[in-house]
């Protein structure tokens, strides 16, 4: 095999970090949460869609117009193993009720 190819295979095979993230602002005092199966895709989307004012969640948008990227902490809080069983390849509800286990510890709103 060329080594395109088992770069290509490598990459197919990669699993992404999947887990919690948060959003807290600093002035307010609030914290959003989210779930994502790429953790990394998803902070780079966040602050992407955030810095253009575009994010659809309106509350967590007008508090980053308000206050400045700089008054928010955007963080992943934990992430989700996967399973040693390699046939499992939804991990949608585990995402789930990860979430709901985190929305409860921080009392907060969801992204």
């Amino acid at each position: 095999m060329d080594r395109k190819k088992e770069l290509k295979n490598a990459y197919k095979n990669t699993k992404t970090d999947m887990g919690i993230y948060k959003a807290y602002s600093k002035s307010s005092g609030k914290t959003w949460l989210g779930a994502a199966k790429d953790l990394k895709g998803i902070m780079n989307s966040l602050r992407f869609q955030l810095d253009l004012g575009s994010h659809p969640n309106k509350e967590l948008q007008q508090e980053w117009n308000a206050f400045g990227g700089g008054n928010f902490e955007i963080e992943i809080i934990d992430v989700l193993k996967y399973c040693d069983d390699e046939t499992k390849t939804d991990y949608s509800r585990d995402l789930e009720c990860l979430l709901e286990i985190w929305k409860e510890k921080f009392a907060c709103l969801t992204i």
